[in-house]
């Protein structure tokens, strides 16, 4: 329904939010393998629900702050 094609649009359509997190001086989200489900619920239920997707998201800023803080790196 929002793109063209079948593979590999996830990928980009994440790198596209990254690079527009950093754009904007937000955190970024890392959307893990064991959390995937939730993300894919949160897009297809987000007309009706949008916390699912928005839920997701934070926890995946959340785990984006933890891989900052074990490298050092201050967000902003």
């Amino acid at each position: 329904m929002i793109h063209p094609f079948q593979d590999g649009n996830g990928r980009v359509v994440r790198l596209v939010a990254f690079k527009e997190c950093l754009r904007h001086n937000i955190v970024p989200f890392l959307i893990e393998d064991s959390k995937k489900m939730f993300y894919y619920q949160g897009l297809t239920e987000w007309d009706g629900e949008k916390g699912w997707l928005t839920d997701t998201c934070l926890d995946g800023q959340d785990t984006f702050k933890k891989l900052l803080a074990t490298f050092e790196i201050k967000p902003g």
